[in-house]
């Protein structure tokens, strides 16, 4: 070990194979890999270890949607039950904060442990190519992975700073659920924010700036999901460009064009979400020789490598997709690269999401948009999921199938679910995408009855037939 001045004192230098700069599911699925290829490794945290998704994100927010469902449908369509229950609101986020520690303990701390990848707490920063300072201490290394994730977006709004509005974070912290909400943003974050809310008691008011809520969505899913919020009461203003926020009589007030006309809303609680930025801010990877583009995201190239050829990044920090399950699959993929010289590189064409809202949103491959684009002569096909018998049977016919196909060879090349277990659903057609299966392979695959998934073969079958007019299972 050799000493070096930091300020006006000389500090050790600690000497490492890779070090991460950050400790969230991009950074940890790197750690995890290196080590596992005999690296030496150090991950370095400003903040709280696991980064957004098991602290303020995927984990504490599909909990609280969970509760929300249980309270709000407790007594749907089925007769003969009456249940009952009260709201105990400080119990559930007592209870979600317990269900964050344990799942923060025992997978990511216990796994540093385990592992014997060391711990550095602080803010890192480049003072050269190879070195980063982080709460007093030097760390060296020949590889690095930046994996700083991201931060709410705000943009910039007259008034917003003179309210105190919220992010998805302070959401989730709220003593009791407030009377009145307005959400701005009508994406993934932003309707699974109001429909929580909306379970919860509170009067609920979406704004979008987009003609469609999930605009990247089929647009008949869009439609349909809009419905189904207004049908619990949340009113969705689409096409809505927000002027300015002020506070008045102890509420909070936008005004907002929709559609050409003047119009304010009213709440006591106001909920930005308006997207993602990279956190790139305070690294001063100037000093590295890391390029990054206008919205503050990291440039790499295929192999997820940085314009400084010993830096690679992953994870949120390049910006869309900004997915839990791509940032593990690229610090994965950027862990292998730089300790093991494997030039894997990300392939995105097969990637799911969903939108957590009920019934959900899940979605992989192309869209009919999307393949038109592209220059591709496809066929389309959609089913109501009241043609599902499981659907039928749990009383909870919402939604629909549609499945995109290679006119030519039936290829299937994206399937879009609007469902009570969509998220579940899609892995089918994950698969499907992925190794270019067509609509004869799903077909001829058994599937189990009665499933939510077997509207996923009958998405394929009704290319062939009027799926309406089959009895169960028939093939």
């Amino acid at each position: 070990m050799r000493l070096q001045r930091l300020g006006g004192n000389f500090t050790q230098v600690e000497k490492y194979d890779l070090i991460t700069l950050g400790s969230g599911s991009a950074a940890f699925a790197a750690a995890i890999r290196a080590a596992e290829l005999g690296a030496k490794v150090a991950m370095v945290e400003r903040s709280t270890v696991g980064g957004t998704c098991v602290n303020t994100g995927c984990v504490p927010s599909k909990h609280l949607l969970s509760v929300g469902e249980i309270s709000y449908y407790k007594n749907r369509g089925h007769e003969g039950i009456e249940i009952s229950a009260s709201l105990d609101f400080p119990g559930i986020i007592r209870e979600k904060r317990e269900i964050v520690e344990a799942i923060r303990k025992r997978r990511y701390i216990d796994v540093i442990d385990a592992l014997g990848i060391t711990l550095v707490r602080g803010q890192a920063a480049f003072i050269s190519k190879n070195e980063v300072e982080a709460d007093g201490r030097i760390l060296q290394a020949d590889k690095f992975i930046i994996a700083t994730g991201s931060y709410p977006h705000i943009p910039p709004i007259d008034g917003l700073g003179t309210v105190d509005y919220l992010t998805n974070i302070e959401a989730m912290e709220l003593p009791r659920p407030p009377s009145s909400m307005i959400v701005i943003g009508g994406r993934a974050l932003g309707l699974e924010f109001a429909q929580m809310f909306s379970h919860f008691g509170t009067k609920v008011t979406v704004l979008q700036r987009s003609p469609r809520i999930i605009p990247e969505e089929e647009s008949i899913i869009s439609d349909y999901l809009r419905t189904y919020l207004e049908d619990e009461g949340i009113n969705v203003q689409t096409g809505t460009l927000v002027e300015s926020v002020r506070k008045e009589r102890g509420n909070i007030i936008v005004t907002a064009i929709v559609e050409g006309e003047r119009k304010e809303f009213e709440a006591e609680k106001l909920l930005m979400a308006t997207g993602r930025k990279p956190d790139t801010g305070g690294l001063a990877l100037e000093k590295a020789g890391v390029d990054v583009d206008r919205n503050d995201a990291i440039v790499v190239n295929g192999e997820l490598r940085t314009s400084a050829r010993h830096i690679w990044a992953a994870g949120d920090v390049l910006g869309e997709p900004m997915l839990e399950t791509v940032a593990g699959k690229e610090g994965f993929i950027a862990a292998e690269n730089a300790i093991a010289n494997r030039e894997r590189k990300m392939e995105f064409s097969a990637i799911p999401h969903a939108v957590f809202t009920m019934p959900q949103v899940a979605s992989v491959g192309l869209t009919e948009r999307k393949a038109e684009e592209r220059g591709i002569k496809c066929r389309c096909s959609t089913i109501p999921v009241e043609l599902v018998p499981k659907a039928v049977l749990t009383k909870d016919t919402r939604g629909l199938v549609k499945m995109v196909i290679d006119d030519s060879t039936e290829r299937i090349l994206g399937v879009h679910i609007l469902a009570s277990l969509a998220a579940d659903m899609i892995h089918e057609g994950v698969l499907a995408v992925k190794y270019g299966m067509t609509i004869g392979d799903i077909i001829d695959t058994v599937h189990v009855f009665p499933t939510m998934t077997e509207a996923v073969k009958l998405a394929a079958q009704s290319f062939r037939r009027d799926v309406s007019r089959m009895s169960c299972c028939a093939e």
